[in-house]
């Protein structure tokens, strides 16, 4: 027969999820007020729009609408996310789409800042690691800025991902048919190194980003004319074959105008030609660096696969960057959260414990808090089990 007990002190509210926002929670007193700018009172403060859209990436909410409705139905959405006196459909998409930029800017930019200082730093020996790249994003016929090609249409992110701590660094949204190159100069910051793929190669920019005291690890064509300084030794037995100081390109066109380090190596009988400024690292860190590279592709497949970016809540590009900042949000508090709490790295079966964790947490809560006690059914229904 079932048991009653009461609990000698309040439950703990919510641990899991009070766990993932606190990092975000104590930046909001820093973060610039989010004002109205007419005389009408916000509906939405900057913390519920956040606090919101965090729980929009963690849970399987399929459209705006779909979040909306939940809002309005699921006990604890509407308890503890949704605002106060709730959010209608025509202020809740106004709001997304016009309001909380600079906010959600302010927020990336001050939640990585913290999660360098808090997360553990890998492949220290190979300096500061930015793996940077574009990726698409559909878009709808109605959303005119993202241009892309006739009949369709895709916005793009070109992103600088921290390889060291293994969280998005800073991100930029375009219409799909922008050039990627400019923006390794604005993801960058001196002293960094940024890793790129052969569509980021360019001898004009490989000469500007030594001057401005950026590095680089970029990828080449195998087609590249090359005009050898000099060469450096190769290991016996490695998979490097090709270390040498070269000027990149034909001359009177496209040659560089400062030295650049080319390693070739092979793998799996493909050939990788890769250019860099770094001289301090052996050719198979350079070789190490640019297979790393593959975790900013790992990072896009599972921010797109498994925290909505593909459920569109906005159709401007205003609202789809606070959507899209929203996302990377998530992911860095999943970063500190999964390191803090488990002493891992994000994964889909972590995202997955955490959602269910909330939801128990909430309903043992809500018993204890409504009926005073906890109602408990034994396995063995010939035993009964006295209160304590």
């Amino acid at each position: 027969m079932p048991c009653t007990w009461m609990p000698k002190k309040p439950w703990k509210k919510h641990k899991t999820h009070d766990n993932l926002m606190k990092p975000v929670n104590d930046i909001l007193p820093d973060i610039t007020p989010l004002l109205s700018g007419c005389n009408r009172p916000l509906k939405m403060s900057f913390e519920d729009q956040l606090n919101i859209l965090v729980y929009f990436h963690l849970e399987e909410h399929h459209s705006g609408r779909h979040l909306l409705q939940v809002l309005k139905e699921e006990h604890f959405a509407r308890r503890y996310i949704a605002p106060k006196d709730g959010i209608e459909k025509s202020s809740f998409f106004e709001d997304i789409g016009s309001r909380g930029l600079e906010q959600m800017v302010e927020m990336f930019g001050k939640l990585y800042l913290k999660a360098t200082r808090h997360l553990p730093r890998g492949y220290a020996e190979l300096g500061d690691l930015v793996l940077i790249d574009g990726s698409l994003i559909n878009a709808v016929l109605s959303m005119y800025w993202a241009d892309y090609r006739k009949g369709s249409k895709k916005a793009k992110v070109h992103v600088g991902f921290d390889l060291n701590r293994g969280i998005p660094k800073k991100i930029f949204l375009t219409n799909g048919k922008e050039a990627e190159r400019p923006f390794v100069e604005r993801i960058l910051a001196p002293g960094e190194t940024g890793v790129m793929d052969r569509g980021y190669q360019s001898h004009k920019l490989f000469d500007t980003w030594q001057a401005d005291g950026k590095h680089f690890i970029c990828r080449i064509k195998t087609s590249t004319e090359k005009t050898i300084v000099r060469t450096n030794d190769i290991q016996p037995g490695s998979i490097v074959f090709y270390d040498t100081v070269v000027l990149l390109g034909t001359k009177g066109i496209n040659r560089t105008e400062k030295e650049v380090r080319l390693v070739g190596y092979r793998v799996a009988g493909v050939d990788y030609w890769v250019a860099t400024d770094r001289h301090d690292l052996t050719a198979e860190q350079i070789a190490l660096a640019y297979k790393l590279r593959w975790n900013i592709e790992i990072f896009f497949g599972w921010w797109k696969r498994h925290l909505k970016v593909y459920h569109l809540i906005s159709r401007s590009q205003y609202g789809l960057m606070v959507q899209i900042l929203a996302g990377l949000i998530t992911y860095i508090l999943l970063a500190i959260y999964c390191h803090d709490q488990h002493h891992e790295k994000v994964s889909v079966r972590r995202l997955r414990k955490i959602s269910i964790n909330i939801r128990n947490e909430m309903n043992f809560e809500d018993i204890v808090n409504e009926t005073g006690v906890w109602i408990y059914q034994p396995p063995n229904k010939d035993q009964s089990y006295a209160s304590s």
